[in-house]
């Protein structure tokens, strides 16, 4: 009676399968707790199955799908007490050092990003890590595009601001 079209299951198992790690690592990146990260993108795929998968092109679903987890996040971090779960990076490095140095620099900048407004922390994570547009990031926010810039600029001041501090 109810049973999806095997094409439009087809489909949507294609979508998860090309877009899972995205919208985890979207997600991780703004609420630094894999749980967390995991509810979201669950939610945002049951979302995208509920919406269907009838979008025009591949950057329309892109748009969408980060929009979806976006929001999703902001709303989860409205709602949760803050968690200072830092994320567990891995590097496949030869050098044990420089794998140590760089895990070290990787937690204090995911350290400092979490120190970051929610808003802050996803405009830069979109733009200066997952390496959207401006013109995309906005949409995804339902933000104008100064504002976008406005908010990375913030950020990045503020993160520089952090680094130099524990530098010294």
């Amino acid at each position: 009676m109810g049973e999806i079209p095997r094409v439009a299951s087809d489909s949507f198992d294609q979508v998860v399968r090309q877009r899972e790690a995205q919208v985890l690592r979207t997600a991780y990146r703004i609420l630094y707790n894999w749980a967390d990260a995991e509810d979201v993108a669950q939610e945002a795929f049951l979302r995208l199955h509920r919406h269907g998968v009838g979008f025009a092109n591949e950057a329309a679903l892109g748009a969408w799908l980060y929009r979806v987890t976006v929001n999703l996040c902001l709303d989860r971090r409205r709602s949760a007490r803050p968690t200072q779960e830092l994320p567990e990076l891995r590097d496949g490095t030869a050098s044990a050092e420089s794998a140590a140095i760089r895990e070290q620099q990787k937690q204090e900048l995911m350290a400092a990003l979490a120190t970051l407004p929610p808003r802050e922390r996803a405009a830069v994570v979109l733009r200066e890590i997952e390496g959207l547009s401006t013109a995309e990031v906005a949409g995804i926010m339902g933000s104008a595009e100064v504002t976008v810039r406005t908010q990375v600029a913030k950020a990045l001041t503020r993160l520089r601001s952090i680094l130099t501090r524990k530098m010294r």
